[in-house]
């Protein structure tokens, strides 16, 4: 499932669209089935190694040949903390650590800003858009500069400009 794009046509049902899991995720990240929050990180895991986007970028969890797809208010994906690294002759770069508990570097040219200037990037080689809660938004913020209205993130002499965005 590292594709991150659903099968067309596996396990749907005879109208063709998929069942629901019964599974919400908020804007923060945290998981719920019906109404009750999910808090066992290994069931969490699990559902974050076999979900996709299917071509409506519905979340789909696919696995063992059964799929649904997930209620997220914004994105399943979100940015808990950002980290600067710049050691010894390495190129510097962010560090995000993602709600999935995994962590990776940051795609600078993936940086948008969305509806009410929520900051989001791509996660899971580009796969997925990604969501910064305010903390990890306060943290490369700290880095992020202004010229004639342009905002941006400076890496290695080059600029990436934060694009606006109306969907994640």
């Amino acid at each position: 499932m590292d594709g991150r794009k659903e099968n067309e046509g596996l396990m749907t049902n005879s109208k063709g669209d998929l069942p629901p899991c019964l599974i919400y995720i908020d804007k923060e990240g945290r998981w719920y089935h019906k109404g009750t929050e999910i808090i066992r990180r290994d069931i969490i895991r699990l559902f974050y190694q076999n979900i996709v986007l299917d071509s409506q970028n519905r979340y789909v969890i696919a696995w063992n040949e059964t799929r649904c797809y997930v209620e997220v208010e914004d994105t399943a994906f979100v940015v808990r903390r950002v980290v600067f690294r710049h050691e010894n002759h390495a190129q510097p770069r962010f560090i995000l650590y993602i709600n999935d508990d995994a962590k990776e570097d940051l795609s600078p040219e993936t940086l948008y800003v969305g509806k009410d200037n929520v900051l989001y990037c791509k996660v899971k080689n580009r796969s997925f858009p990604a969501r910064f809660n305010r903390p990890a938004y306060y943290q490369l913020a700290e880095y992020i500069e202004e010229d004639d209205e342009t905002y941006y993130l400076p890496i290695n002499g080059k600029r990436y400009i934060l694009s606006f965005s109306k969907h994640p």
